[in-house]
Parts: structure tokens; sequence; C-alpha cells
């Protein structure tokens, strides 16, 4: 490891973004945390990001090392973002709406070093650390207060320290660690098709050559302005546009939690020209009391992602004046991959238009050969914003990213088509997979936990649709019928996300097979899958 303080080399925006953005526009409004009212120049947050890394440098965080963190969007995570990447550690925020098990799986994959908790989700925290599956030394444990919500006892060997009154008040420069583009700065989990999910190791190159995509293929601008709807342990919430604005001296606003009124108020009260939400959330906010009453012309531009985004809603969005185009982005690959090109006509809509400035993209058949326009097959990206691998799995690495000596294409495992004008189209997943309010959900992995029920002998998770969520999940059992679908969440809490867990029930005798003992999913999807 090679420190330095402040002397020429190579790449050294990679590690010092929030030092870089100081410098040139230091009084710049950078975050507004519309929780508390508190609002940060990016003066600030360089300075918090000097504090946090001396915070890093006391628990022992080095150059490789992994700080973890389970919390709502707050200034804090900002902090650690920038104060992981002056000391070459990476970032990994798990998601507070997990159980203690899959935190503890999580925790064990990730081995942090040490790890932020907000108050409201220690007892969940403490259950995983002290759960089954968690088999490594404790990280040192440090908590992000919240004025509803106490820390109860540390596990046996460990003690809780208050960020707040633990960060040391040096917010100097820090000597900062050489970190070049191919180094990792993000882990970041997606849903996993077994019992753990994956960790996609995001590096300092394709974070900021996803930033530069979004930047030049959206029109971006310095003076925008955009309420963050993602939470901090999605790619969303990170690289759609906080990074990318962060960059530009753009201002981002957060909150604990996504409320459709308050995100009405916040785009009134803060004049916001840019708005980024899965379907779900816009949907709401077309069905808010204050939706008519909102002004909205500050905004130019108003996009969806994680999900197909009904025409009822885009048609909603229009009749405002606001032109809503459709995104499309995962985990390991952008997530900002596709634009609509200025002026396209209002035919495309129901497109994910057309690749960004950095992004290859092509449809190809089953043997991995591209297939003419109009044809559908998988869809496949390249980019120098794709994602470097999934931590500690070789085998799913090698399927969604190649070979090691051989990578270019990233396998999305989704549908599409593109028609004779360049513009792609999102037909279906090819993957086992389901989109619920925005998360992934892995019909498999909700399957494993679920057959463990002493009713249950066999069972298979359909997604139905829902006009709340967009889709959420049906256990076709095959087993005793007189399990109710209560009992069954009752036994899925604490193993189970709740936008994991079934909404509906059903019962066959058997299940159908398409060969030896081979369940046949696809009837069952068809049979069950159309209604609730």
């Amino acid at each position: 490891m090679t420190v330095h303080q402040h002397s020429p080399r190579p790449y050294q925006w990679v590690g010092s973004l929030s030092e870089k953005r100081a410098a040139l526009t230091p009084d710049q409004t950078a975050l507004v945390d519309a929780d508390t009212g508190a609002s940060f120049t990016y003066a600030d947050l360089d300075a918090q990001a000097n504090r946090t890394a001396r915070l890093l440098d006391e628990f022992g965080v080095e150059a490789g090392d992994r700080v973890a963190v389970v919390s709502r969007n707050r200034p804090a995570l900002v902090d650690c973002y920038f104060a992981t990447a002056k000391r070459g550690a990476a970032l990994a925020p798990l998601s507070h709406r997990l159980s203690p098990r899959e935190l503890a799986l999580m925790l064990d994959d990730i081995d942090p070093t040490v790890l932020l908790v907000e108050a409201p989700f220690a007892d969940d925290l403490l259950d995983a650390l002290t759960h089954e599956e968690f088999t490594r030394d404790l990280p040192s444990l440090v908590g992000l207060t919240d004025p509803d919500h106490e820390f109860g006892s540390a596990p046996d060997g460990a003690q809780w320290h208050n960020y707040e009154d633990t960060l040391p008040t040096d917010d100097s420069p820090v000597e900062t660690v050489e970190v070049g583009l191919s180094d990792p700065h993000l882990f970041l989990h997606t849903g996993g098709s077994t019992g753990l999910p994956k960790q996609v190791v995001q590096t300092h190159g394709s974070i900021a050559w996803n930033a530069f995509n979004t930047i030049m293929s959206w029109g971006l601008r310095p003076d925008d302005v955009t309420p963050m709807l993602f939470p901090f342990f999605h790619t969303g919430g990170w690289n759609v546009l906080t990074i990318p604005l962060f960059h530009l001296g753009g201002t981002v606003i957060i909150s604990r939690d996504v409320e459709p009124g308050q995100v009405l108020s916040l785009v009134d009260d803060h004049e916001a020209t840019v708005l980024v939400s899965v379907p779900a959330v816009l949907r709401f906010m077309v069905d808010d009391e204050d939706w008519e009453a909102t002004d909205l012309s500050s905004l130019r531009l108003v996009k969806s992602g994680g999900g197909p985004c009904r025409d009822a809603i885009i048609e909603a969005w229009n009749e405002r004046g606001l032109s809503l185009s459709q995104g499309y982005g995962l985990t390991e690959c952008g997530p900002n991959n596709f634009a609509m090109p200025e002026d396209a006509p209002a035919e495309k809509t129901a497109s994910i238009g057309k690749p960004c400035t950095y992004v290859d993209a092509r449809v190809v058949d089953d043997d991995g050969d591209p297939l003419p326009a109009g044809e559908v097959g998988e869809l496949e990206l390249a980019s120098p914003h794709a994602a470097d691998r999934y931590w500690n799995n070789e085998k799913a690495t090698r399927e969604t990213f190649g070979p090691p000596d051989e990578r270019a294409w990233v396998s999305t495992g989704d549908l599409a088509r593109v028609d004779d004008d360049g513009y792609y189209y999102i037909e279906g997943r090819k993957k086992n997979m389901f989109v619920s309010g925005g998360e992934n959900v892995y019909p498999p992995e909700v399957e494993d936990v679920i057959a463990g029920h002493p009713s249950v002998e066999e069972v298979v998770v359909v997604p139905v649709a829902d006009d709340r969520w967009g889709e959420v999940g049906k256990a076709v059992v095959e087993g005793d019928d007189s399990l109710t679908l209560e009992e069954l969440d009752g036994y899925l809490d604490g193993k189970l996300a709740r936008f994991k867990r079934p909404r509906h029930l059903a019962f066959v005798d058997s299940m159908p097979t398409s060969g030896p003992s081979k369940i046949d999913r696809q009837a069952i999807e068809s049979e069950f899958g159309d209604s609730q």
C-alpha cells in the first residue's frame, strides 16, 4: 500500500471525488437531509469524509477491507462512501429490510472490519451476529442514532460506538491511499437463485463510467436537483443520480422513508429538476391527493426504472406536461444503460430507448449469436461501467460476466428485442425471477425456506400481478391444505425479507412434472400465475 500526502499521481481523483468537488464548488449545496432540514455543501461533505476516514483508521480499516452499513438514507452513508474511497476500502450497504438470517449470511460472506447500524435495526443485527450462519469474528460496531430508538446490549466481546460521539473532530485533509480504476469501491447485493444473495463488486472505474454515461446521455446539468427515491443499499441509490450529480456539483435530497406526498412536496419546495423512481412510487404520486395541486413545472426529466411502467402511469405524467421515459439497468452493469433520444416518436414510449454513449447492446439466441431486428432473445450489454465480478462466487461470475480472459458482454438474463429504428424493448425474463416494488425476488430462494415448514411437502412460488407492487409471490403448495397464509407468514418472519414473502397461497394434490422428478414450473405458472 502506497500512501501519499497530496503528491501528484495518476487517477488521484478516483479516491478523492469529494476533495476535487470541494475544490471546484465548495459552497454549492451537495446534500439536503429532508428529515432534519440540514444541508451540506461540497466543502462540508469533504470535511465529514476526512473525519470519517480518521474514524475508520481508529478501527483498523485498511485498503481492500469492507465497511458494512445497515441504515436508511442518511448523511452518514455519504460520509462513509467518500471516506472508504479515501482509504481504498469498499463500502457494503445492506438492506435493512432483510431478516436476521439473511443478514447473517451476507455478513459472513462480506466479513466486514466495521459495521455501522442505524438504531431501528440494531436488534435484527444483533440477532444476525449471533445466528449460526455468521461464523466470522465480530466487526467493530458503530451505532447511528435515531430519536425514536435506542441501542440494546452488544454481543459478548463487542461494544457499541456512537458514530456522532466517536467521530474525530479533525476534518483537515487526510493522507489518501493510492487506488486505481480497477479497485473495488462498492459491494451491492442482488438476489440469488440460492440461499445466499450475490455481492456485486463495483469498481471505482465502473462507478465513474456510469456517471459519465449518465451525464452525457441524459443531459444532466450542474444546477440539477433531485429527490433520491432509491435506497442506498441499491445501485439506484448511488448510481442512478447521486454519484453522477456529485460529479457535476448538483444537489441530492434524501429522506429516511419515501412517501408519495413528501416526494411531491420535495419537488415543489426544492424546485427539483430530475426525478427517477420505480413504477410503484410514480403511481402512488399520481394517486396522492396533492397530485393535481403540486407544481411540477421545475421538472425537465422524469424516468421510470426497476420494472415495466404501465401505460396509465405514463399517460398521467404526460397529462401534466411531462414526458416519462423508461430506463433499464441492473446492478451488474450500469445501471444507466439506455436513454430516450430527443423528439422520440410517441409510439416508442414502451421502449427503453437506445444505448447510452459508452454502452453496446445486442440481442442473442441461446448459443450467443446475435439475432436480427424484431426477434426476441437475451439482452447482453458491454460497457466500461460493467461491474467487476461477484464476490466469492466464481461460478456465477462466469455465467454473467464470462471467463476472466474473455470478458466483454454481460448476460442480463432479460429477454428483449430491438426494432428497425434501434429502439430496445424488454419482453420478459430468462431468469427465474420477478420484481416486487423494485426489489428482485428469486423464487428458488423463497421456496427453500418455505419447504422447511412441516405442512409443506413441495412448493413452487410464482409471480402474480399486484396493483400496489407490480408483482407479488404466490406459493403453490403440495401438502397439508389446512396451512393458512397467516401461519406461513409467521413462519417466514425472521427468515425472509417481507417483500419476498408470498402474498397468496394455493394448493395442489401433486405437482405437475415435465420429466422424471422434474417439476413443471411453466405449467404451474400458467395455471396459477394469472390470478390471485
